[in-house]
């Protein structure tokens, strides 16, 4: 059954793309779109993303059954607050932030028992591109949302909620917020810290003999800094451990060449093919 009144809080690339997909596979009756600059927001409408718009929160939520808070990371607190105030208290609420963990802090004991119904949402889609110019209707097929309840979660809006990313072409699991920051800390924000590092320490004059081995390992690094900064300190702890594996693993490797200890590079490369062998292509 599709949503009646959907409201997208950040009609960015996940937001843009929530609403396309949406009204493609028929997820949502009504669109709202809600955001800063109005001329962005009357070209979401242009381009068939949302059905109308406005730069009050308030306005936006006040008749919403889904709100999705797609701001980023060290926005979405204070979005989802300021939601709670003014939307139905029959209306769920979810974001597509890449951290859990501070939203759940940020909210504990501040929401009013007879609020809406909030529930953690990840969608593991997007591209280092910005901007609602890139949203595509198609961006979550068959790719993995994760919901992350808390023991204190309403069923019925999880639910909501997990519906609603399964109706835009999702597979969903549910984790621990907690858990989640940890597994991305590992799988995302680490990888983005390394394609960084890898594209920074390769001189603008040596651009011309790269191949494809190194767009493939930096084109990440082409993301947003300042979201993928508020992401690192949203996430701090989980990405200094993982931070200080990779750091491990690449000392291990200055030491097996540095010894000229071919078995052990061998291996060294090995453990790692096994891991990539094992995503498939």
């Amino acid at each position: 059954m599709p949503v009646q009144t959907l409201t997208i809080i950040g009609v960015g690339l996940i937001g843009g793309s929530i609403g396309l997909a949406a009204k493609t596979r028929g997820a949502a009756r009504h669109i709202i779109g809600v955001g800063r600059d109005p001329r962005t927001l009357e070209r979401a409408i242009a381009d068939g993303m949302i059905d109308e718009s406005t730069t009050e929160l308030a306005k936006g939520v006040a008749e919403a059954d889904l709100i999705i808070v797609c701001t980023p990371v060290d926005r979405v607190a204070t979005d989802i607050l300021s939601t709670f105030t003014a939307a139905p208290k029959r209306s769920v609420i979810t974001d597509a932030g890449s951290t859990k963990g501070n939203i759940v802090r940020a909210l504990a004991g501040k929401l009013p028992t007879t609020a809406p119904a909030f529930i953690g949402s990840h969608p593991l889609a997007g591209s280092e591109k910005k901007g609602a110019a890139h949203a595509r209707a198609d961006l979550f097929d068959n790719r993995l949302v994760i919901v992350t309840p808390t023991a204190e979660s309403d069923l019925e809006a999880l639910g909501v909620v997990e519906l609603f990313w399964q109706a835009l072409g999702a597979r969903v699991i549910r984790m621990d917020p907690v858990e989640h920051d940890k597994a991305l800390a590992l799988t995302s924000h680490l990888p983005h810290a390394a394609a960084s590092g890898l594209a920074a320490v390769t001189p603008l004059s040596m651009l011309g003999l790269t191949a494809g081995g190194f767009r493939d390992s930096t084109r990440i690094a082409a993301g947003d800094p300042d979201l993928w900064a508020a992401i690192f300190e949203a996430n701090r702890d989980a990405v200094l451990a993982a931070t200080d594996n990779f750091l491990e693993r690449m000392t291990e490797f200055r030491r097996l060449l540095t010894t000229d200890d071919r078995a052990g590079l061998v291996r060294w490369l090995a453990e790692g093919k096994k891991v990539r062998d094992a995503l498939g292509s």
